[in-house]
C-alpha cells in the first residue's frame, strides 16, 4: 500500500522545483550581463539563493527516503557555488585574513560528503543507491573542488586574476548541477536512470570550463611589445 508523502515533504518538494526551476533558467541570465556589473551582481545573487535553496531543501527530503546519494551530491552542488561567490569577497584580502570559519567549515563538509560518496560507490554501493560510477565521479569532483578551495586559504595563488577563473568555473560548475537535475527528471523518464542520464552534463561542461579559462587567461596575459 503506497503511503502519501507527509505535507512537509509536498511542500519542500514544491519549493525545491521552483528554486531549481528559478536557478536553471537564471544562471544564463547572469552569464550574459556584463561582468562586475549591478545587472551581474544582482541575478548571480538570485541565482545564488536559488541553489541555496535547492539544497536546502534537497537534504531533508533524501534524508526523510533516505536517498544518501541525493544528500550528498546536493552538498557539493551548492558548495561549487558557494564558493564562486566567496572568492569575490576573498580576492583581495591578505594572506593571514584570507578564509574565515564559514569558508573552512563548508569546504571540508563538502570534502568529507563527496569523500562518502567515492567511498561508499567502492566500498558500500547500497550506501549511495548502487550509483556506481555517477557517485564516484561526482565524488572525485567534489573533491577535487574542495582541496582546490582550501590550497587557495592556505597558499595565495601565484596568478593574479585567480578569482575570476575560480569564480567563472565553479559558477559554471553549480550550472552542470543543475542541468544533471534537469536531465534526471526528464530523460530518465525516457531512457531510465543510466550514468550517462547524469553525467552528460558533466562530460560537456568539464572541457567548457577548461577552454573558457584556457580563453581569460589569454585575454588577462601581459601584452608583450615588439621591438621596433
Amino acid at each position: 500500500m503506497h503511503v502519501a508523502d507527509p505535507l512537509w515533504m509536498r511542500v519542500f518538494l514544491g519549493v525545491h522545483i521552483t528554486a531549481g526551476a528559478s536557478a536553471f533558467l537564471l544562471a544564463p541570465v547572469a552569464l550574459a550581463t556584463a561582468k562586475g556589473g549591478k545587472q551581474h551582481k544582482r541575478w548571480g545573487m538570485v541565482y545564488l539563493w536559488s541553489m541555496g535553496v535547492v539544497a536546502a531543501t534537497a537534504l531533508p527530503m533524501a534524508l526523510y527516503r533516505p536517498v544518501l546519494f541525493l544528500a550528498l551530491v546536493a552538498v557539493f552542488s551548492f558548495y561549487a557555488c558557494f564558493s564562486a561567490w566567496r572568492v569575490l569577497a576573498l580576492k583581495d584580502l591578505p594572506l593571514g585574513g584570507r578564509a574565515k570559519g564559514i569558508d573552512w567549515f563548508a569546504a571540508v563538509v563538502t570534502f568529507v560528503a563527496s569523500a562518502c560518496l567515492a567511498g561508499f560507490a567502492v566500498l558500500k554501493p547500497a550506501m549511495v543507491q548502487h550509483m556506481g560510477i555517477v557517485a564516484i565521479v561526482f565524488g572525485v569532483i567534489g573533491m577535487s573542488l574542495a582541496i582546490g578551495q582550501m590550497k587557495s586559504f592556505v597558499w595565495k595563488p601565484k596568478e593574479k586574476m585567480f578569482w575570476w577563473y575560480s569564480h567563472l568555473g565553479n559558477m559554471i560548475g553549480s550550472y552542470i548541477a543543475a542541468w544533471s537535475a534537469f536531465s534526471v527528471v526528464t530523460l530518465s523518464r525516457v531512457v531510465g536512470n543510466h550514468w550517462y542520464v547524469w553525467l552528460w552534463p558533466t562530460l560537456i561542461g568539464v572541457p567548457a570550463i577548461t577552454v573558457t579559462t584556457a580563453y581569460y587567461k589569454r585575454k588577462f596575459a601581459p601584452k608583450v611589445k615588439s621591438a621596433a
